[in-house]
C-alpha cells in the first residue's frame, strides 16, 4: 500500500476550510429601536423544501443580541463594490457603533420589509429562525426562508476578494 505525496511547491497551501472561496453576506437585525449590520461568512442552504438556511453568528456581538429577541432577520449577499464595508461592518462592535446610522448618513441604507438593507446588496433574503445550536465560538441559526429579494445583477463580495485587498489575513 502506498500513498500519493503531493507536489512539492513554493505556493503554501490555504488550510481545508480556506480553500473554497465563499460568498460575504451581512445580517441586518432590528428590535424595537435596536438596528445593526453584521459581517456573515458561515452562511449555507440546509433544505430546498421547506426553503431553509443555517447562519452562524459570533457569541458576543450586537447582533447575537438583537436576533435572541427578534428571530426575523435579513441575510444580505453583498456585492464586489461593497469590500470597503468590512472595516465598519466586521471590525466595529454594535455595542460602541452605530452602524447604520454611520451607513444611513452616506446615503447607503433603504427599507426592505422594515429592515434597514444596503441599497447595493445583490439580494436579500428575508429569514426566520427556528432553532438555535450552540456550535464553538458561533451560534448557528436555522432559519426559514419567509421571502427573498433579487436587488442587483452583479459578482458577490468573497474571501478571496477580501485577502486580495489585505483586509482579512490568510
Amino acid at each position: 500500500m502506498f500513498s500519493i505525496q503531493p507536489k512539492k511547491s513554493n505556493k503554501i497551501m490555504k488550510r481545508p476550510w480556506n480553500r473554497v472561496d465563499l460568498p460575504v453576506y451581512s445580517i441586518s437585525s432590528t428590535f424595537q429601536t435596536e438596528e445593526n449590520m453584521h459581517i456573515c461568512t458561515y452562511v449555507s442552504a440546509v433544505s430546498m423544501t421547506p426553503k431553509r438556511m443555517m447562519v452562524a453568528i459570533y457569541k458576543g456581538t450586537k447582533t447575537l443580541e438583537i436576533t435572541s429577541k427578534n428571530s426575523t432577520m435579513i441575510l444580505q449577499l453583498l456585492s464586489e463594490k461593497q469590500y470597503n464595508l468590512i472595516n465598519l461592518l466586521g471590525q466595529h462592535s454594535g455595542f460602541t457603533t452605530n452602524k447604520v446610522e454611520r451607513l444611513k448618513k452616506r446615503n447607503l441604507i433603504k427599507s426592505w420589509k422594515n429592515f434597514s438593507v444596503l441599497k447595493d446588496a445583490l439580494s436579500y433574503l428575508e429569514l426566520n429562525t427556528i432553532d438555535r445550536i450552540d456550535a464553538g465560538d458561533h451560534i448557528l441559526h436555522i432559519c426559514d426562508v419567509l421571502s427573498f429579494c433579487n436587488n442587483l445583477p452583479g459578482e458577490p463580495l468573497t474571501l478571496d476578494l477580501l485577502r486580495k485587498k489585505k483586509l482579512i489575513r490568510g
